[in-house]
């Protein structure tokens, strides 16, 4: 069969969604949609735009085709079932953001706009518009099977889309709340339905725990706090992390008898924080803190119920536990503070400040200074610094990170003297504050007599 030119960016792909599309070109995206469900089809990111193809290797958008597949689905006994195993698999091909958008628009054609008045937005800082049931809508108008891929789209956002946009799970879900409030009510309660049963509800002698899919949350209660209840509770949250269903932003509630919390001044103290706080204490727990962690800290992920200056990464508070514990945790620190997003994350200054009030500035410590000052914008000082660093061991280790600053910037910017003499003054600042400005000339008038020379080389 003879196919047209392709009409898509840089002739990578054919576009689909034209009136005259040639009826070749159509049976082909068919062709490609039936592939997808069958495991057959293939996608291809070398370039931009990613396409999908289909066997005879006809490259189509993945949003047109997922936008051709629903307009053919009947909105009167919508399949459920169909449309979220199509969903799936065009996800598990292509990614998430290359369907959100439209599975978006999809909602808001044929469940916002069909079945609500959708008013004007009252300000500049609302994300959706207010929306009330039409008065003259009646119960039976309305299809379960659409509403239940409605809620399916909420948790895909909440799932697979970035931190912020729960903000559309809880639109979506605000809509069919108004409609079937049994539907989300089920939600609330069991999640999706993807996890497993001992994932999604738990209960033993020391503790009960259960995971949301829907609603990114882990509760765990806790009877007692000795060994046995930590290792069940880390256990279980390595567990969850693990199922592929399951968000990377979320939170965590525990409760447990102990008010303990880590011994850093200005954290928040919820629950997160004394799960951690109490494992830590029993060492043979402390390599199972550390999968958590490694599981749980991803970029561009956070804890969903510590907000503003107590945002925090997933894994937070036991990278913290750990790293409060001695040496061997301090690599996972590094990797920690490598993760964090330098503009809005800023609870790992509390932790530095209070490390280094235990260890001091030695050649081990010092590269948790680097990569913290790297991790945020304007890691400030603690008052105690500048006595901690005003001896020999400490400023020789200082020289000694000073002679290797580009083992600790990307690979693109090693060898920038710029971007070499911009991390060194952050190290100075984060150790001298404002008296590090100007050369330290501050700094070099108060430095003891025998120790000049050194100080001299550091702010040289």
């Amino acid at each position: 069969m003879s196919l047209p030119k392709r009409d898509g960016v840089h002739d990578r792909y054919y576009l689909i969604h034209k009136p005259d599309t040639a009826p070749e070109v159509l049976a082909e995206a068919d062709a490609c949609i039936q592939d997808i469900l069958d495991g057959t089809a293939r996608e291809n990111h070398a370039a931009y735009p990613t396409v999908v193809r289909n066997q005879s290797g006809t490259p189509f958008l993945p949003s047109q085709l997922l936008e051709r597949y629903l307009s053919k689905l009947p909105l009167k006994g919508f399949p459920y079932e169909d449309a979220v195993a199509f969903c799936d698999a065009l996800r598990r091909l292509a990614g998430w953001k290359e369907i959100d958008y439209t599975l978006r628009q999809y909602i808001e054609k044929q469940v916002q706009d069909r079945y609500f008045e959708v008013g004007e937005r009252e300000d500049g800082f609302t994300v959706f518009p207010p929306c009330t049931v039409w008065p003259e809508l009646h119960p039976e108008d309305v299809d379960e099977g659409l509403l239940r891929f409605a809620c399916y789209v909420a948790v895909c956002y909440t799932v697979y889309g970035l931190s912020f946009e729960y903000l559309t799970t809880e639109h979506i879900l605000g809509l069919v709340s108004q409609l079937r409030p049994n539907m989300v009510k089920e939600l609330k309660t069991n999640g999706s339905g993807k996890l497993p049963p001992n994932i999604q509800k738990r209960k033993t002698k020391h503790l009960t725990a259960s995971a949301n899919d829907a609603f990114a949350t882990i509760r765990i209660t806790a009877r007692d706090c000795t060994e046995g209840c930590c290792n069940e509770a880390l256990s279980y949250l390595v567990e969850v992390l693990e199922q592929p269903e399951f968000p990377r932003s979320y939170s965590i509630e525990f409760r447990g008898p102990e008010k303990l919390y880590l011994p850093i001044p200005g954290l928040p103290k919820k629950g997160v924080n004394q799960l951690f706080a109490c494992a830590v204490r029993y060492p043979r727990l402390h390599v199972r803190m550390e999968n958590y962690a490694r599981l749980a800290m991803q970029e561009d992920e956070w804890y969903q119920n510590l907000c503003d200056e107590h945002c925090a990464l997933p894994g937070t508070f036991a990278v913290f536990a750990l790293g409060l514990e001695g040496p061997q945790w301090w690599g996972l620190v590094c990797d920690y503070l490598d993760r964090c997003d330098d503009e809005h994350s800023s609870l790992q200054e509390k932790f530095i400040h209070a490390f280094f009030k235990k260890y001091g500035f030695t050649a081990q410590s010092l590269p948790v200074l680097v990569h913290g000052v790297q991790s945020m914008q304007n890691l400030k000082p603690a008052k105690e610094f500048r006595t901690l660093i005003a001896n020999e061991e400490s400023l020789d280790a200082l020289l000694e990170i000073k002679g290797h600053l580009e083992d600790y910037l990307p690979e693109e910017g090693a060898h920038d003297l710029r971007a070499r003499d911009y991390l060194w003054r952050e190290v100075l600042w984060a150790i001298w504050g404002q008296a590090s400005e100007n050369g330290g000339g501050k700094v070099l008038k108060a430095a003891p007599k025998e120790l000049k020379e050194k100080y001299q080389q550091v702010f040289a």
